[in-house]
């Protein structure tokens, strides 16, 4: 899988069924999510996240923050109340059509496509917080390392990445069948037996591995905490990152 493959099926996951493949729960699919229940979900990953980084000692309000991979929107209108502008971005079109929809934050987000393999539209230092969640799990793991990397060179010295990522699959049946079972059947078994419009990948980065590549791009993990439950196939750690 490359960053085509993932622009490709996030584009035709955005254009059937958006809010389902953005919040995976039981009885949310073919359109069967509320669209105030799921921007609800937004504003309590947001709210338990800003209470932690405050416990941390860590800014809560910023002036320019970036949303990455932004999908319907769920995040990015939940970060605005706490920003004078959010930038949320996606790589799928069909993805920020939704958003920009369903929008209600008055015109403090602007969605941006980004469908290159880095930020390079946006210059070093730019923004004060980098939030991603759900996201970052669905690319292949060389984009996953070039990205966290880009999120370090877009923020400003003392900002801060809240990054989620899974570790490793839990012991649950779907968990070991993550471990074991190659992609390509994986996928397979999505199109074909689950029928979803498209397949959707998952990769653990282990933590030693973010610790090493945090560190190996000028940033520093400030905290780190076991991540909302939204599955229990998946061990999945978020992040607080600062960069130096």
């Amino acid at each position: 899988m490359n960053l085509d493959d993932v622009r490709r099926d996030w584009t035709k996951l955005g254009a059937e069924d958006p809010l389902w493949a953005v919040l995976v729960q039981p009885g949310k699919r073919g359109g069967q999510w509320d669209v105030e229940e799921f921007l609800a979900t937004g504003r309590a990953d947001v709210e338990e996240t800003t209470g932690w980084l405050s416990r941390l000692g860590l800014p809560t309000r910023w002036d320019r923050a970036l949303d990455f991979g932004c999908g319907a929107g769920r995040l990015s209108q939940a970060l605005a109340p706490h920003a004078g502008e959010v930038v949320a971005v996606d790589i799928a079109p069909s993805m920020l059509e939704t958003a920009r929809r369903l929008d209600r934050s008055a015109g403090n987000i602007r969605f941006v496509l980004n469908d290159a393999p880095d930020l390079s539209q946006f210059p070093d230092g730019h923004f004060d917080l980098v939030y991603s969640a759900l996201v970052l799990q669905h690319l292949p793991r060389p984009a996953i390392d070039s990205y966290l990397a880009e999120f370090l060179r877009v923020l400003r010295p003392g900002g801060v990445a809240v990054v989620g990522l899974p570790t490793e699959p839990a012991r649950t049946a779907k968990g070991v069948i993550w471990k074991l079972a190659p992609f390509r059947l994986i996928s397979w078994a999505q199109r074909r037996l689950l029928n979803y419009p498209a397949p959707m990948k998952m990769t653990a980065v282990p933590d030693a591995d973010m610790t090493r590549l945090v560190a190996a791009n000028g940033g520093e993990i400030v905290g780190q905490r076991p991540d909302l439950p939204y599955t229990e196939d998946w061990i999945c750690t978020r992040y607080a990152v600062r960069r130096l």
